[in-house]
């Protein structure tokens, strides 16, 4: 008979599974993300988006043996509060000199709450906050590297071109350091600056997703703090500087929330996190973590973010603006760019789905590529607020259409499940408000984020203006996945002609209309932009009232093509004197 441990030894025994299991995790996400370098110079990118899929299910793969083990390990303990405030404090210790503490802090959290599925967060076994005020380890490398006083600009993008090799040679790094150094040039002239740059700071790792490779960092040239982003391309014929980005807007949309994550390599996230701070001042640090793939933590400090503001705000949740859906409920805070999107428990007609059939969508979504244009959207479950922070329209509201998701009791309101993400400007009360060269740019890039998604092997389903939505970038991006499919899953046909005038002129299609058949004409009917921007939606887009245009993407993708979708604008990349180059997917 075994003899029976000591509630502390459990404890012990207990937080050093975790620790185990998380640094068996982490280990695994480092050497895939290893891998993107390598795919990177084969031209592997079917490789790179397989790992992508791989890395996103090795959270979920690590957590739910540890579960198991945790459970067998701790016996009836299993949902003692005292034994796991004691493992809490135990794992404190053991993660005390690790560089990846905060990553490390989550994984306990994910642990606990998957154990007893907490209401709220409960600061006794789990890290609501952190348990350091300050990084508890010092870096033992900068997480960048530094260029002090260049000779000039051409030497300064010479000498960066010469640090960030890869196994490929550069197509012609003289040509692309000249251009490099002329777009510098450009930028300090426009901002008044000294036509030098003082010091220039670049991170130590480069960033992969997709085709593409960033080198990411600041210059320095008098009392101006310019970013950088330098964006490399791998073409048949080598490697290139496809765009050089100076501007914090344009960086942004290549870190935004609407991408894929980097595949980057970094011994201390929290330090690249900080210095990708430093460039994107307006970004969160929960974006800038899920930007590089540690998204559990990114939620953690999304979650730390949110609760934050309610406690400083004296804002109440209400309902979100733009027309109401058939299937989620939005509301979100006046003064807070992020909405919570509930699930609501009947679907009106003509809606034809379940539940679970929209949670699925919302999974797909988080492991495609979002190509720039679908709006990430993290899950929680269990949450817990005040009851005076919601409007009582709102309460009621929600008591209305999601009494199986929402509890409301006297002091409290419970949420089961839910997803936040980020507030836009439904893009049907943009182009009804906005000037008309905003409204212009708008209306062009809607046609854009259509295209954008089908390369990416996604057709909305929904094309209506209210589920398309604008950026404080200006960018068109979709955010109603309950229709979303595959593209390769549709069936585009030409609309069917009628035979006689009652075929004509019936009330209800005479013809049948298989699952996922879809008929581009009719596009035309129901894509109508207000005023004259039709036309100038139609201009740029005529294509997509064609079945011509959808086939063609079915064949690129099926064939196995990667397309080619650019997180900054045609402008922006640099003049070839060469003609027709192939492009790759950044």
């Amino acid at each position: 008979m075994k003899p029976r441990l000591t509630h502390s030894r459990i404890a012990n025994l207990g937080a050093r599974a975790i620790h185990g299991a998380f640094d068996a995790y982490h280990a695994q996400f480092k050497a895939i993300t290893r891998r993107a370098q390598t795919r990177f110079e084969r031209r592997d990118w079917q490789g790179l988006r397989a790992d992508a899929g791989e890395r996103l299910d090795l959270y979920r793969r690590t957590v739910d043996p540890t579960v198991w083990r945790i459970r067998d390990l701790l016996g009836d303990l299993v949902e003692d509060k005292l034994v796991w405030a004691g493992m809490k404090a135990v794992y404190s210790g053991l993660i005390a000199d690790r560089d990846d503490w905060e990553l490390a802090e989550t994984f306990f959290n994910s642990i606990t709450r998957r154990i007893f599925a907490t209401v709220g967060v409960d600061a006794t076994i789990e890290f609501v906050d952190t348990d350091f005020d300050t990084p508890p380890t010092q870096p033992k490398q900068p997480v960048y590297r530094v260029y002090h006083q260049p000779a000039s600009l051409l030497h300064l993008a010479k000498t960066i071109l010469s640090d960030y090799r890869h196994r490929v040679p550069y197509d012609d790094s003289e040509r692309d350091a000249e251009l490099m150094a002329a777009e510098i040039a450009t930028r300090l002239e426009s901002l008044g600056a000294p036509p030098v740059v003082d010091r220039a700071e670049l991170a130590a790792p480069v960033f992969y997703r997709n085709k593409g490779a960033y080198l990411t960092g600041r210059l320095f040239s008098g009392r101006h703090r310019v970013p950088l982003a330098i964006a490399l391309l791998n073409l048949p014929q080598g490697i290139l500087v496809d765009a050089v980005l100076l501007d914090e807007d344009a960086i942004s949309i290549v870190f935004s929330f609407a991408h894929s994550y980097f595949h980057v390599e970094v011994e201390r996230s929290y330090d690249l996190v900080q210095f990708l701070k430093s460039l994107m001042p307006r970004k969160r640090v929960a974006e800038l973590y899920i930007s590089i793939g540690q998204h559990k933590h990114g939620k953690t400090e999304l979650y730390r973010d949110l609760l934050n503001s309610l406690a400083s705000s004296s804002d109440r949740f209400e309902t979100a603006p733009g027309e109401r859906g058939m299937v989620m409920e939005v509301f979100t805070l006046p003064r807070y760019d992020l909405v919570v999107k509930i699930i609501k428990d009947h679907f009106a007609e003509p809606k034809n789905t379940s539940r679970q059939a929209v949670v699925q969508k919302y999974h797909l979504v988080f492991g495609h590529d979002r190509a720039g244009r679908l709006v990430d959207a993290q899950e929680f479950e269990h949450l817990r607020f005040e009851r005076s922070l919601f409007s009582p329209e709102l309460l009621d509201e929600l008591q209305r259409v999601a009494a199986n998701t929402v509890s409301v009791a006297d002091d409290c309101v419970t949420i089961k499940h839910a997803y936040i993400e980020r507030r836009v400007t439904p893009l049907n009360i943009y182009l009804r408000e906005a000037e008309w060269e905003a409204a212009r740019a708008a209306a062009v890039d809607y046609g854009n984020a259509i295209k954008d998604l089908a390369g990416s092997n996604i057709f909305p389903g929904d094309l209506l203006l209210k589920n398309f939505g604008v950026t404080r970038h200006g960018r068109v991006v979709f955010y109603d996945y309950d229709e979303l499919c595959l593209l390769t899953d549709c069936q585009f046909s030409p609309m069917p002609q009628p035979r006689d005038e009652v075929e004509e002129f019936a009330s209800e299609p005479w013809f049948y209309v298989g699952d996922n058949e879809i008929f581009p004409e009719e596009f035309r009917a129901f894509l109508r932009l207000p005023g004259d921007l039709d036309a100038v939606f139609t201009r740029h887009h005529a294509d997509l009232f064609e079945v011509r245009f959808w086939s063609q993407v079915q064949e690129r993708l099926r064939a196995g093509e990667v397309m080619d979708i650019f997180p900054y604008a045609q402008r922006k990349r640099l003049p070839r004197k060469w003609n027709n180059r192939v492009d790759g997917q950044v």
